[in-house]
């Protein structure tokens, strides 16, 4: 299934919809990630009729540094024993098709294409008996951008990921897929800047939830973020930066100062 959020015309209530082909079969007005049943399918959308929102109204954003050796190398790290968590706000959280925002504090703004994962129920203090993926509603595409000058002055990653824009995520959330080797690919331009595959992830997908849930409980709609791989690049206004994720979809965002 493919699922997005969406609002009509000259109307601030957004819905989550089910696309089927070139329409969007809405859910129950009332319904949410966390509960979702079937689409109404007797009130189907031509896809031209709709705005679609950003896929996701995340609760949290919880990201993961360093996930990939070639990328910790490429900033003189080395990969972490454990997980490396941050928080990104969920305010940055913009959709397909819009535009990302260079802020003047920052002199290199740079694009980290990742596969997302959507939680589709709360998760809490998960065992090694619990299945991960079973907790799960299902997969997006997500560019974690980065002010990158300002991630080492801080030390710390909040101000660095937390501007607004900085966090388009979209255009579908993808379910019933293995997450477990997708190709992820961004591109500048047209230009392949980065290019690697889940599999080499030192964490997996189910690791990450089982790990994030001990520490923080995992809500409807929450975005994990599971991190990128090397090829990190500088955005200039005026570029069109992509990420694609294989079985996902593709996020098109433009870059304006």
């Amino acid at each position: 299934m493919k699922l997005c959020r969406f609002s009509l015309p000259n109307s601030d209530l957004v819905r989550i919809g089910s696309i089927e082909g070139d329409q969007v079969l809405p859910f129950p007005a009332d319904e949410t990630f966390g509960n979702l049943t079937k689409p109404l399918a007797g009130e189907a959308i031509p896809l031209q009729q709709i705005r679609l929102r950003p896929p996701v109204e995340p609760s949290k954003i919880v990201c993961v540094g360093r996930n990939y050796l070639e990328h910790a190398a490429e900033l003189g790290n080395k990969l972490p024993d454990e997980p490396l968590l941050f928080l990104k706000a969920p305010s940055a959280v913009i959709g397909d098709g819009d535009v990302i925002e260079l802020p003047p504090e920052s002199q290199q703004v740079e694009h980290e294409g990742e596969l997302g994962v959507v939680i589709g129920r709360k998760a809490r203090n998960l065992g090694e008996g619990d299945d991960p993926l079973s907790y799960v509603l299902g997969y997006t595409c997500v560019n974690d951008v980065t002010a990158r000058d300002l991630q080492r002055k801080d030390v710390q990653f909040t101000r660095a990921k937390s501007f607004d824009t900085f966090c388009p995520v979209g255009p579908f959330i993808v379910t019933g897929i293995d997450p477990n080797d997708l190709e992820v690919t961004t591109r500048v331009n047209s230009e392949v800047r980065q290019r690697g595959r889940t599999s080499d992830m030192a964490f997996s997908v189910p690791f990450l939830i089982r790990y994030i849930s001990r520490m923080m409980t995992l809500l409807p709609g929450d975005l994990i973020s599971t991190g990128t791989p090397a090829g990190v690049s500088r955005l200039q206004a005026g570029d069109i930066v992509e990420v694609e994720v294989s079985n996902v979809g593709k996020l098109t965002n433009s870059v304006l100062e």
